[in-house]
């Protein structure tokens, strides 16, 4: 509590008392009365000391809290001694933009001097005040409540006005931490995610389900990447059926596509499809899949580079890339150019990989397929010597027995040059086509032109023109890897139900959109062999997802 100020004998010097008390005796005793002179000079001198007194007091004064609270008079003293006291504000003062209060209750000093100069303290008689008013003035006569703190000076906190300009500064810069903070606890959740896919689960046995609430997993409109190929919707396609068919195993459940955990355990790392057309089918799938939550300005697609063999899309924020390369028979080919391979006279060089194979070492994810470069002819033509060294000669060899020793020498070179602590090695089964109808029971069609449906109630075998005879190959040469474990995505018998989501007629020939006249002539342009997007290269891509998601992420 303040201590109360000592009435002007108690704060005087002793000295200065004893001189007065004795001038004033001394004056009785003599009888005589003091002179005009001695009482002036002892009212200035007793003035002074009261003044010197009063500046003191308010010298010392501290500002602290402590010693606010310290010093602040007992309110329940005040109250009884002064009743309802009346503030007045003694003196304002403005310095730059803070503004000092002097604040004296008179009533509040004599209830001091009426309580012998001590007073308690106690949390709850302190009020400590604090009146922040930037527009006042110098001649402020404001009142405050009755209880509050009396006889001190406040320093009130600057005001600083804050413009539009950077009031949305601050918001941006808020909005922006926020976001980040939700971005690093989605990274931390996606880091520690595992999509749980039973061992004993057949991903590829079960059958397709319409459902129009989960798929497609995107739409064609919201995907930038796609190119005119697969675009059937926009190509005139009317029907939109073959978006919504959903594969469902039969033990188990496929799990729902996420792209932001995919991407999360993509960061740092790269994503590649390497084969045929078939290939990058599927990875155009998988960017659309990827790219739909990530922010325009974060995402590059980048065509032919590499030596014109690689197409690369890139997520920036997370620095991982999904890719493409050509190598439509994996070993060198004469079909090897992207851009020009349009080659029917179809030559390979089966023991020579190397060349499109060190474009492959340190990616962390591998998925790879051949097929349908096979069927142009039953034999396949061998070269006999290398193309670097101008040879042109070769011999024919039956289609199977080529398409193994191909995968031969592609298991070598993946056991001897991958690392499977850092890659993931997928082969796709293949893709089949749909030309012949009477398969599928339909006999006046034309190739798959106008099926709008899967392939159900199947009461005989399907045989849509597969050459299993080739994927009994890569069944015998995948298990002969001893380093590195190959992932097989079995996909051939669930497409081979899909009739319905070929490009058809509503897709490119030779670079450009196939005219009205050749989309009614399906016979000589339908294009049995690719599939429109979004579709059925999607589900492929929920397989690989299931494999990534559901390894624990030390195996990743």
């Amino acid at each position: 509590m303040q201590q109360r100020r000592k009435s002007v004998f108690a704060s005087a010097p002793f000295a200065m008392k004893q001189a007065a008390l004795g001038a004033g005796v001394a004056a009785r005793k003599n009888g005589a009365p003091l002179s005009l002179a001695a009482v002036v000079f002892a009212l200035f001198v007793f003035a002074t000391f009261l003044y010197n007194e009063d500046i003191k007091s308010i010298a010392d004064f501290p500002f602290g809290a402590g010693a606010l609270r310290a010093k602040a008079p007992d309110l329940h003293v005040l109250q009884e001694s002064a009743g309802a006291a009346h503030l007045a504000v003694s003196s304002v003062s403005k310095r730059g933009e803070e503004v000092i209060v002097r604040v004296l209750d008179a009533s509040a000093s004599a209830a001091l001097a009426a309580n012998g100069g001590s007073g308690s303290s106690s949390s709850n008689s302190t009020t400590e005040v604090a009146k922040t008013n930037p527009n006042a003035s110098a001649d402020a006569g404001a009142k405050v409540d009755e209880g509050q703190e009396k006889d001190r000076d406040v320093t009130l906190p600057r005001v600083k006005e804050v413009g539009p300009e950077e009031a949305r500064r601050r918001e941006d810069e808020e909005a922006a931490e926020k976001e980040a903070s939700a971005k690093a606890a989605a990274a931390t959740a996606a880091l520690r995610t595992v999509v749980n896919v039973p061992d004993t689960c057949d991903l590829y046995r079960g059958n397709w389900v319409y459902d129009e609430v989960n798929a497609p997993v995107y739409k064609e409109s919201q995907c930038e990447f796609l190119t005119e190929q697969v675009t059937c919707m926009r190509n005139g396609r009317r029907d939109d059926s073959y978006q919504k068919w959903r594969w469902q195993p039969t033990d188990c459940d496929l799990p729902r596509f996420d792209a932001r955990l995919l991407l999360e355990r993509l960061r740092n790392k790269r994503l590649m499809f390497v084969g045929d057309s078939l290939n990058r089918n599927q990875w155009e799938s998988m960017v659309c899949l990827v790219q739909s939550v990530i922010p325009k300005g974060q995402k590059t697609l980048t065509k032919f580079v590499n030596g014109g063999n690689s197409n690369i899309f890139y997520a920036h924020e997370y620095n991982a890339t999904v890719e493409f390369y050509w190598a439509p028979f994996l070993v060198e080919s004469n079909s090897d150019n992207p851009q020009v391979h349009s080659v029917p006279d179809r030559v390979i060089q089966w023991h020579s990989i190397a060349k499109h194979a060190r474009n492959w070492v340190g990616v962390d994810y591998l998925v790879f397929n051949t097929y349908i470069w096979w069927l142009n002819t039953l034999d396949m033509k061998v070269l006999k010597g290398s193309f670097d060294q101008g040879a042109t000669e070769y011999v024919e060899v039956d289609r199977p027995v080529a398409y193994k020793e191909v995968l031969k020498t592609w298991a070598k070179w993946v056991d001897r040059n991958i690392d499977p602590n850092r890659t993931t090695v997928f082969f796709m089964s293949m893709s089949p086509n749909h030309i012949t109808p009477e398969a599928w029971g339909n006999y006046g069609g034309i190739k798959c032109a106008m099926e709008t449906l899967p392939i159900t109630n199947r009461t005989t075998s399907l045989d849509v023109g597969t050459d299993w005879r080739l994927y009994a190959g890569a069944q015998e040469v995948l298990p002969t890897l001893r380093r590195v474990p190959v992932h097989l995505v079995d996909i051939t018998a669930m497409s081979e139900l899909r009739k319905d989501a070929h490009t058809s007629v509503h897709t490119l020939r030779q670079g450009k959109l196939l005219t009205p006249e050749q989309q009614a002539d399906p016979k000589t342009f339908a294009d049995c062999i690719h599939w429109c997007l979004p579709g059925l290269p999607d589900t492929w891509n929920q397989f690989l997802y299931a494999r990534i998601a559901s390894a624990p992420w030390a195996d990743q």
